[in-house]
C-alpha cells in the first residue's frame, strides 16, 4: 500500500479508502490510485485485512435446494451482488432446522460477516438461535425483528394473474399450488384466494405441486375437466400443465388459460410462449445484498418489498 501510495503521489490513508470503497476520495485521486494499482500488480490481501478490521468482507447464503430455478437464478444475483461490492460469497445448503443450525454454525466458525437466507431455508431459520455478531438478512419471510426481510410482493402477483384470467371471460380460476411450508408459495395462495373472493367466486382448493414441471404436469390432471384457466404458482409447474394438457388435447389458450409466475429465461419459448409473473431476481439479490452490507455496518435497513409485473404472452 505504501508503494502504492509513492506511485500514485497521495497518503496510504488515501490508498486505504480507495481500496475500501470510500466515498471520501474525488474521482480524479481514485483514478490515479487505481492506475498505480495496476501498475504494481496491487491486490489487497483478504486475511491480512480480516486480522486488522476485524472482517473477512465474506457473507454467507444458506439455501435448502439449488435444484430450483428461482433458487438458482437468486444465488447468480447475490453472486453479482456482492461481488460488485467487493465481498467473497460461502454457499451452504442446508434443509430442516438441525441442517440450518449447523449451517450458521459453519459460516460463523468461517468468519464471515454476515448471511442471507434464502426462500425455503427460512422457515427453519426463524426458529433457529442466530449466532451473536452475524448480521442476517431474510429472504421471503414473515417480518422478525431479529433480522432485515426482503421479498417479491407475491400476493400481489397472484392478483395480478387472477384478474389477467378474469379479465378475458373465465368464470374461475383454478390453482397449482408451491409447496406448503413455503412462504412464497402461502402468498401466491393468498392472492389466489383475495382475487377470486373480490370477483364474488369461491376459490375452493388448490392442487399442490412442489415447484417441480413433474409436480405441474401431475397436478394439472388432478385438476376439473371443466377447467378453463389454470394460475400455477412458477413457470415450471406451468410447463408441466402445459404438457398434461396437451396430452388431454385441450388447447391452450383456446380451451383453457395458463398464467405462471417467475417469469423465468425460458418462458417466452414454452409453447405456447407463457404468460406469468415476472419478479425481478436481480433487484432482489442486490436489495439483500445492500441490506446485509448495511446491517454489517450498523445501519437498520426496512423491509424491502418488491412490485412484480404481469407478462402477458400467448398462453392466456
Amino acid at each position: 500500500m505504501a508503494d502504492v501510495a509513492a506511485v500514485a503521489g497521495v497518503s496510504g490513508q488515501t490508498v486505504s479508502r480507495v481500496v475500501n470503497g470510500s466515498p471520501r476520495v474525488d474521482p480524479a485521486t481514485r483514478q490515479r490510485v487505481e492506475a498505480a494499482m495496476a501498475q504494481l500488480d496491487y491486490r489487497p490481501h483478504r486475511a491480512a485485512r480480516a486480522l486488522r478490521t476485524g472482517r473477512t468482507d465474506t457473507i454467507g447464503l444458506i439455501v435448502s435446494t439449488l435444484a430450483t430455478v428461482g433458487n438458482s437464478r437468486m444465488l447468480q444475483a447475490i453472486a453479482d451482488a456482492a461481488a460488485e461490492r467487493g465481498y467473497a460469497l460461502t454457499v451452504v445448503t442446508a434443509s430442516g432446522v438441525d441442517a440450518v443450525a449447523s449451517g450458521f454454525a459453519t459460516l460463523r466458525d468461517q468468519g464471515v460477516d454476515g448471511a442471507i437466507v434464502l426462500n425455503e431455508a427460512t422457515v427453519a431459520a426463524r426458529t433457529v438461535e442466530v449466532p451473536p455478531g452475524l448480521a442476517l438478512v431474510v429472504v421471503d419471510s414473515p417480518p422478525d425483528d431479529r433480522f432485515v426481510v426482503v421479498q417479491t410482493d407475491h400476493a400481489a402477483g397472484a392478483r395480478l394473474a387472477v384478474e389477467h384470467l378474469l379479465s378475458r371471460g373465465h368464470r374461475t380460476v383454478a390453482h397449482i399450488a408451491g409447496p406448503a411450508d413455503s412462504f412464497a408459495a402461502a402468498e401466491r395462495e393468498r392472492g389466489w384466494r383475495e382475487a377470486l373472493a373480490d370477483a364474488g367466486i369461491d376459490a375452493g382448493e388448490p392442487v399442490r405441486g412442489d415447484w417441480t414441471a413433474a409436480s405441474g404436469h401431475s397436478a394439472a390432471t388432478a385438476l376439473r375437466p371443466d377447467a378453463t384457466a389454470v394460475f400455477a404458482a412458477n413457470d415450471q409447474m406451468a410447463l408441466g400443465a402445459l404438457r398434461a394438457l396437451a396430452e388431454a388435447g385441450r388447447a391452450v389458450p383456446g380451451d383453457v388459460g395458463v398464467v405462471g409466475f417467475d417469469d423465468i429465461a425460458d418462458a417466452a419459448d414454452y409453447r405456447p410462449p407463457l404468460t406469468t409473473i415476472r419478479q425481478d431476481f436481480d433487484a432482489l439479490g442486490a436489495a439483500a445484498v445492500t441490506a446485509l452490507v448495511a446491517a454489517i455496518e450498523g445501519t437498520v435497513s426496512d423491509r424491502v418489498v418488491l412490485t412484480p409485473a404481469l407478462v402477458t404472452r400467448a398462453s392466456s
